[in-house]
């Protein structure tokens, strides 16, 4: 078999072969650091980290270069480190500090915490990360190339990209003109020559960040975000590689200001020989917004979830369809990994079998994700039987598609157990427990566990954690503060559920109910009321 990956450029399916038989070049837009990423950018995180663990797999099988197994690959995620939003966020937090130190404050932070996250995914380390700050010199020469060989200009201390004297541009996207002016036109400034042509370089404003400008520009300015990406695959990468991956809201404009600029600056027919994007994401149905509540980040989900819950229900769509990301979806990853985990247990740890060939066969086809879960699956079934070859070889086909912590069952567990302990204190420390086994599963720093427990002590309990990840409270004497709290709580919210059910607002009812039955109360219905106690 051979692999087949879909080309945005193309709209189809190519038979993946890399320029050099040796060596597989990779690049994939990384974060701007500037916030917390979210859980969409979670996605193509995900998805180049499996793609880069099958290039592995099968440079290692000696699939490219004649069976010799001397394939390099070289995975490059950059990090954008310059950046309008990233200074109007020091701006904000750091008003009191000068913009250059507080821009440094705001990207170290936001940069480990993305490094954080991404790890917690069970994301493997690019290759190589390199950071837009550092490739200056090299943005610099790629504008110069371009205004020599007339494919850029310089207009009141900016340089443009002209997109007119590029033909094909726009054959990555192939949106219509209309629409690619109605974009150029959110950047409207009177000295473009054409709406559509998109900055390379710019000035800076008094106190950010700024360099010595190219072309001869007195002023010091910084680069357009273009040209970041395409200065810094070069270095690293080459004027052509292999595959370019991103979101698929960055083909336009992004990837076709980024093919623009490198195809004109070296004469190329093709910056990157495939490009690949993975599919938006929603939440419970909706576009993900601030504004409706349903806004997420990774460092959000990572709190009460573990990192390989979150990676299996991305896994569980092909990357190029969209994703409806939903608790539901959640629950049910949840469950089949402490089913998986139960049987790996002890087994789980860095194989020392092959993958099983059957795994990867799904993965030939444009890493068909799905299809290879339906064979991890046929996999566990097999390894339940107990034949400790069948639970090596399981193993290995987890391992391979990224799962870290299939060793404790225990931290996918859904309810939780106490040694003599009430039930009331039980629910009422439902959620503390399921941050900690997040925290555990997701190698949260000793300090976020030390909190966790520290919560649950205080109101005169303690915590046992097993080697296997199953965490059970010990008895002491329960906070009657606390418990009546939550008597109020409940009473409270089964108010308002029987204010709903007399307004005939039987999705508020419902929803109130669910509510509370997650909490682990049981409601009883009477003519006189209702009534209510803790599920036994």
């Amino acid at each position: 078999m051979e692999l087949k990956l879909y080309d945005t450029l193309t709209r189809e399916k190519r038979v993946f072969r890399p320029l050099d038989p040796r060596h597989v070049r990779m690049y994939v837009c990384g974060p701007t650091v500037y916030d917390f990423a979210h859980i969409g950018n979670a996605r193509p995180a995900i998805v180049f980290d499996v793609l880069f663990r099958l290039l592995r797999h099968l440079a290692k099988q000696g699939v490219w270069d004649g069976g010799g197994g001397e394939t390099t690959v070289t995975y490059v995620r950059n990090i954008t480190d310059v950046d309008d939003k990233i200074n109007a966020r020091a701006a904000e937090e750091y008003p009191d500090l000068p913009l250059n130190e507080a821009i440094r404050k705001v990207t170290e932070t936001t940069d480990r915490q993305f490094h954080e996250d991404v790890a917690a995914l069970g994301c493997l380390p690019p290759t190589v990360e390199p950071r837009a700050t550092e490739h200056i010199a090299e943005m610099r020469k790629l504008i110069e190339r371009l205004v020599q060989s007339g494919n850029a200009y310089v207009a009141q201390d900016n340089v443009l990209f002209s997109v007119a004297s590029m033909p094909d541009y726009g054959a990555l996207s192939k949106r219509p003109l209309d629409e690619m002016i109605a974009g150029a036109r959110v950047d409207v400034a009177p000295y473009k020559r054409d709406p559509m042509d998109f900055v390379l370089w710019k000035p800076s404003k008094p106190g950010e960040p700024a360099w010595p400008s190219p072309c001869g520009i007195a002023v010091p300015g910084r680069p357009g975000w273009h040209i970041e990406c395409s200065a810094m695959s070069w270095k690293h990468l080459g004027e052509v590689f292999d595959i370019h991956g991103g979101g698929i809201d960055l083909v336009f404009p992004h990837h076709e200001n980024e093919i623009a600029q490198s195809r004109c600056a070296f004469h190329t027919p093709v910056m990157a020989n495939y490009w690949m994007h993975n599919g938006f994401l929603q939440v419970e149905g909706e576009k993900m917004s601030k504004s409706l509540g349903n806004f997420f980040t990774i460092r959000d989900l990572l709190e009460k979830w573990p990192g390989d819950v979150l990676r299996l229900q991305m896994l569980m769509t092909h990357y190029r369809l969209p994703i409806d990301w939903t608790v539901n979806n959640l629950n049910l990853a949840r469950h089949e990994l402490e089913d998986w985990s139960v049987v790996l247990g002890g087994h789980y740890r860095e194989p020392t079998v092959e993958v099983p060939p059957e795994l990867v066969v799904p993965l030939y086809d444009d890493l068909n994700t799905p299809g290879a879960i339906i064979v991890l699956r046929d996999l566990f079934l097999k390894a339940k039987k107990g034949d400790l070859d069948s639970v090596l070889r399981f193993a290995a086909g987890c391992w391979l598609l990224g799962f870290r912590a299939l060793n404790k069952p225990g931290l996918f567990q859904f309810g939780f157990s106490g040694a003599g302990v009430g039930p009331v204190a039980l629910c009422l420390h439902e959620e503390d427990v399921l941050k900690l086994r997040a925290a555990i599963a997701n190698d949260a720093p000793q300090e976020t566990r030390n909190a966790i427990v520290s919560k649950i002590q205080s109101h005169k309990l303690d915590v046992k954690i097993e080697q296997d990840g199953y965490i059970i409270l010990i008895p002491g004497d329960f906070d009657a503060e606390k418990e009546k709290e939550f008597n109020l709580r409940i009473e409270s919210l089964i108010a308002a559920r029987t204010t709903a059910r007399k307004a005939k607002n039987f999705a508020e009812s419902d929803r109130i109910r669910d509510e509370l039955a997650a909490m682990g109360v049981v409601l009883k219905d009477t003519k006189e009321g209702t009534t209510w106690e803790i599920a036994r």
